[in-house]
């Protein structure tokens, strides 16, 4: 078991392009059957231009790999705005 503190401090980076994109700052979870939906995630500074938005979202089956210090992501598209 996990808490939400402990993914918050591992770096969110994309395995299609090696690069970090950010931190976890929250989550979305089923209120019927408790499980993640989806992680929300504020960039690094610099890394992306958002229009107005300064976090993102990234379901959770684009997850590959939750490691000690990192959490691996398979995501092709940056502009998914919340």
């Amino acid at each position: 078991m996990m808490n939400l503190s402990e993914f918050q401090n591992k770096d969110v980076i994309n395995i299609k392009d090696g690069k970090k994109i950010g931190n976890i700052i929250d989550c979305k979870i089923d209120p019927l059957n408790g499980k993640i939906l989806s992680f929300l995630v504020v960039p690094y500074k610099g890394v992306f231009s958002f229009k107005g938005s300064d976090k993102f979202e990234i379901n959770y089956e684009n997850i590959s790999k939750i490691g000690e210090d990192v959490i691996l992501i398979n995501y092709g598209n940056y502009d998914e705005k919340i």
